[in-house]
Formats: structure tokens, sequence, C-alpha cells
């Protein structure tokens, strides 16, 4: 037998991604480009016709249902996309789209030949309607709703009807047929959703690796998140415009929600003398606010390794939108009469959702983290990233990473960019630039492709591997100051067993390590 005979082979009989079987629709050199443009969805179908919507976290999704319910919409979500929608994306939609496409539109086109399996496609037509947000810049992101379109026309549900919400203005109108209208009390209830929702995350997030008895934390978020759904859907109508702005900041009607849901939390006991490396998400606004597939589930992951993690809030976005249209008018100062005005008048409704979350979190004994100054955001990115180049998520990237490795937010930063997005390349070239200048930042940015998690979480593995020595050592040096381990397990009291507990920070990174300097001062 010779050497060669030896090898013994061996054969991959795993799945194998199915070839692409359908075609994209013929298109010829004089076809003009054809913007979508929906059937109307009239009021009185809104009793009858479900209204889809998903793409966030399971909470902010939750309460912006609550939401929508409560102005009388049949609102439902959308299942978190999985690998089959990832697939199925790419399948019907344009070959060349990043994987936040792929897997929303998969996600959207499974759901609804589903539908149409179990009630027809004429009946889907009239049941469902879908509202996502919408936007322009060089980010695909604004290209979604014409990926949305391909995809139903290969699936034989071209009269499916879509609608955007853009994210320009609060009071957007009536879409067509007036079925469905984005005024004050619509996009109120979500951004105010969002912001509840966010902080009730980050605090989930904060507990969860220290509780006591396993899933404690999870029971106590769902709690929460359904004490806010019946808030939301219970919420009181004050007036069309600025009757319902004005009541949903000068009322305590959410932070006494708030306050519940603090008192459920209440009941988590944890072991904060755990040490774990704090890990901050940044990235792609789909990829860093999803949890489950569409991320190879990087949150649980990184928990699940031993660490804590710092999520990214949706809020920020916001707050980062009205930055730059607050930039905008800044540079047309002297030349747009009223710019200076606009630009003052977009800064002070800034203010006032900062000073909304400020609010959740004090209703919240102040746990979920504090938002960072988009001021103090854009003057850290300014020397490696110019503030105008607004794509994606532009210098907030890179902003958020100096911000966390000189406040010492956390240990390490995981950067989440779908595969050839542009603007997240951009931000990742010019972190090479931060990392020039100070090199013991650990940084991990990881491209998602949606079907290459070994090598992603392989390449944040030897990152975190770094931070846990990074936070053992911080650590041990604590201890060593403070008197060692089993002296602090004594002066901890049953009021510091509590998830609500509110532990100062020292100017270290590690929740032990705070806890272990407040111990040692108490």
């Amino acid at each position: 037998m010779t050497t060669l005979e030896k090898i013994r082979m061996v054969q991959d009989h795993g799945p194998k991604t199915p070839r692409r079987v359908v075609a994209p629709p013929a298109r010829t050199s004089d076809t003009p480009y054809r913007a979508y443009k929906p059937q109307p969805f009239t009021r009185e179908e809104r009793d009858k016709v479900t209204v889809l919507f998903g793409g966030l976290h399971w909470r902010a999704e939750r309460l912006i249902q609550g939401a929508m319910q409560n102005l009388g919409y049949n609102a439902q979500i959308l299942p978190t996309a999985t690998r089959e929608d990832l697939l199925t994306g790419r399948e019907v939609a344009d070959i060349g789209q990043c994987c936040p496409t792929s897997f929303t539109t998969g996600n959207l086109a499974n759901y609804l030949r589903r539908e149409a399996q179990r009630i027809g496609a004429e009946e889907v037509k009239k049941n469902f309607v879908y509202v996502t947000a919408g936007s322009c810049g060089a980010c695909r992101f604004g290209q979604y709703h014409q990926s949305y379109e391909l995809a139903l026309r290969n699936s034989g549900l071209d009269a499916f009807r879509m609608f955007l919400l853009g994210q320009e203005g609060l009071d957007q109108g009536a879409a067509a047929g007036g079925g469905l209208d984005l005024n004050l009390p619509f996009t109120l209830g979500a951004v105010w959703a969002v912001v509840l929702a966010d902080a009730v995350q980050d605090m989930e997030y904060q507990i969860r690796p220290y509780e006591v008895t396993p899933g404690e934390t999870v029971r106590a978020a769902k709690d929460g998140i359904e004490i806010l759904y019946e808030a939301f859907r219970k919420r009181p109508r004050r007036g069309e415009k600025w009757g319902a702005l004005a009541w949903h900041l000068a009322t305590p009607y959410f932070v006494d929600a708030m306050k519940e849901v603090r008192r459920r939390f209440d009941q988590v006991e944890v072991d904060r003398l755990r040490m774990k490396p704090l890990v901050k998400i940044t990235g792609e606004f789909y990829l860093q606010t999803v949890e489950g597939d569409p991320n190879y589930n990087i949150h649980r992951w990184l928990e699940a390794e031993g660490a804590e993690v710092y999520p990214a809030a949706i809020t920020i976005w916001f707050d980062y939108l009205m930055r730059l249209a607050a930039q905008d008018f800044e540079d047309r100062i002297g030349v747009d009469r009223g710019a200076r005005l606009k630009s003052g008048a977009i800064g002070a409704a800034q203010g006032l959702l900062r000073w909304t979350y400020a609010r959740m979190r004090r209703a919240l004994a102040g746990i979920p983290h504090e938002l960072p100054a988009q001021a103090e955001l854009r003057s850290l990115a300014k020397p490696y990233y110019h503030s105008r180049l607004n794509g994606g998520e532009g210098d907030m990237l890179v902003g958020k990473a100096l911000w966390a490795y000189h406040k010492k937010k956390a240990h390490m930063i995981c950067e989440l960019s779908p595969y050839s997005c542009m603007p997240n390349t951009m931000s990742i070239g010019a972190m090479s630039g931060v990392l020039g200048k100070y090199p013991d930042l650990l940084y991990a940015p990881l491209e998602i492709k949606g079907d290459a998690e070994v090598h992603a979480l392989s390449r944040c593995q030897m990152i975190l591997t770094e931070a846990k020595k990074r936070a053992q050592k911080e650590y041990d040096e604590v201890l060593e100051r403070s008197g060692g381990l089993d002296k602090l397990k004594s002066l901890v009291t049953p009021e510091m067993r509590k998830a609500t507990y509110k532990v100062p920070r020292y100017g270290v990174a590690g929740t032990a390590a705070n806890f272990a300097l407040h111990l040692a001062q108490c």
C-alpha cells in the first residue's frame, strides 16, 4: 500500500447552502428606475390589518407594540431573524447587500411566505402591512425597502404594502391612505419605548453576570417589560401634537412604572465580588442592537465566556441623529436665515431626550449607565474621524471607544461591522490610528458575514483573553489595597446583595473592583 493510500479521506457531509433558485427580474438598459410606492392603507382598514415591525432587541419591540396598540393598531412583532432568514435574503434579493439587509429581508419574506401558505397570498396582502425605518446616505440602509420589494416580488408577494418611518422628524403625517398616521403620539410612543427599554436592558446586563440564582435576572427583566408594556398600552391620550409632548415630559406616569420595575429587580440577589472583564459593544446599528443569529448571539456568548457586557443603547443613536441635524444647521449659520434658531431648537430637543433618559435611570436607582455627551464623543474622535462624515454611525464609534478607554468604562471594545459596510470600514480604519497612539486599548473589530461564526468568535476570544488578564490584575491590586477578599466579604450587608444597590465608581473599570473599593471605604 502506498503512502497516499494510507491517508484517511474525510468527506464533509454537512448542510450545504442552497443554490440561488430565483433569478432577478429582467431589466433592460432603457428601463427607468422606479421608486417603491405602496398601495394605500386606509383608516377603515386599521381594525382588520396587522402592522408588522421588528429588528430591535425584544424589550424595545414589546414596548413599541404596547404603544402602537394604545393608538388602535393591531401590531405584531416579527420573530428574531435566523440563519435560515439570511440564506433566504441572499436568494431572493440582491447579492451585494450587507448581512443586516439579508437577515431583515429574509426574515420578512419567510414570515410572509408562511402566512401565504396558511391563508393565501391575497389574504396576506389584505391583512398585513410592514413598517420600517427609512434613511438615506452612504449606507445601504437607505435602500433596504428596495431589497424588501425585490424579495417580495421574487416570492410572488409584490402587492404587499410597506411603509417607511423616516428618522428626520417626530410628526411626519399620515402615510398613503391615512391608515398609518406617523404623528406625535405615534413617534413619541416609539421614542419613549426605546428609552425605557434601553434603561431596563442596561440594568439587566449589569445584574445577570452576578446573580446568585441563575435565570432570576431574565425573569425580572421579562416581568419588568410586561409592567411597562401595560403602561404603554393604557397610556392616556393627551392631544395629537404639543399636548402629547407636554404630557410625556411633565407627568410622572412612566417614572412611576419604572419604579415598579425597580421593585421587581429588588428581589434579585447578586454577588458583585466575582471578577469579570467588562466588554463595551459598539458597531453598526442593527448588529449592535439585535440579540440572536445576526450577530452570532455575541451578548450571551461573551457572558458564557465569563464577561460582563455593556450593551449599546438605541437612545444614543437618537442623540447622534439630533447632533447631526444640529451640525447641518450650524454649517449654514450666516447663509440661511433661521439656521441658528433651528440648530438651537434641535439642541434643546436633544437636551430633553437626555433628560428623559436620566429621569428613567434615576427611577431604576441610577444603575443603568449614563449617556456619553455627543460633544465629548465628537471631540475625542476629531483627530481621527471628521464629524461631517456621517454615513452609518460616523465618528461616534471612534468617540465611544476612546470615551470607554479614557474614562475606564470597559476593559475591551467589541465593534460589530457588517461585511463590506463602507461606513464601518472607515471607522475600523480610523481606529488603526487610535491604536497607534493608545496601543493598550483592547479593540476587537468583528466583521459579521452571518455565516463565519467560528472565525469571528475566535478573534474576539483572543482579545477577551487579554481583557480577562487586565481585569484580574486590576482586581488583585484593589484586593491587596483593601485587605483581601475574606475581609471584604464580611463587610457585605443584605442591602448590598440587592441588584438595585448603587455602587459608586472609583476610577477602575471592573464591577468587582469598584465594589471592593466601596466596601473598603464603608
